[in-house]
């Protein structure tokens, strides 16, 4: 599977501007490395806002959806450093997704990302699923300046934890799909096309919201352990 796992955990959310520089340091130097040396954690990576909604997305790629819910993950939520504890509070907006890889074609990680998160209409599920993993992602990674295609499932709850009740409840993603590549004007140009929010909505999605975002850091679980 070109994602390194058959399970993924989508973030999304903003930073009080204040905390926003002292946020990307402890992300980079403490939160990350201490996420990606939980057993089963693969692979996290953080993007920032080229154009909005919120500034970062964080995808984590893990060995199984059980990882999100393992005794490992939840004792670090539910223990969290001095400095987690401190940025907690400065978190805004946010959205957690424990989600399945329901499709993934293409192989890069890519420097830019389109991210759409949506809700489908009852009525729609299945085939909007089936037209986005069928008729649409498979030829994406084959287009100028694109590399891969991602659809995402919300498959499990979040469970309320110490880290969650600092920083407040967050919200769910139902559906995602993620498109990479390294050309931003080929990404952004997704935002007009065949997955933009019109087109989605019209083919079934509720509740749709759009960006597109740069690569800011990531990590894999073999560097931590290196």
């Amino acid at each position: 599977m070109p994602l390194l796992g058959p399970a993924a955990m989508l973030l999304s959310f903003d930073v009080a501007a204040e905390a926003m520089a002292e946020h990307d340091d402890w992300h980079t130097h403490e939160h990350l490395p201490e996420r990606l040396s939980i057993p089963g954690f693969l692979r996290g990576s953080r993007w920032v806002a080229i154009n909005r909604p919120s500034r970062y997305v964080v995808l984590y790629e893990v060995r199984d959806l059980a990882t999100l819910t393992s005794p490992a993950y939840l004792d670090r939520l539910n223990n969290p450093s001095p400095w987690t504890a401190k940025m907690m509070p400065h978190y805004r907006g946010m959205t957690r997704g424990l989600c399945r890889v329901d499709a993934s074609f293409g192989a890069a990680l890519g420097s830019v990302a389109y991210v759409a998160r949506f809700k489908p209409r009852d009525e729609a599920a299945a085939s909007l699923r089936s037209w986005l993993r069928e008729g649409v992602l498979p030829a994406l990674p084959n287009q100028r300046g694109l590399g891969a295609a991602h659809l995402l499932i919300g498959a499990s709850a979040a469970p309320m934890t110490r880290e969650q009740g600092i920083r407040g409840a967050d919200a769910s993603v139902d559906c995602a799909v993620m498109v990479v590549g390294y050309d931003a004007d080929a990404v952004s140009q997704l935002s007009e096309g065949t997955l933009a929010m019109h087109e989605l909505e019209r083919r079934g999605a509720t509740e749709a919201v759009v960006g597109v975002y740069r690569i800011h850091d990531a990590l894999t679980h073999a560097e931590v352990l290196a």
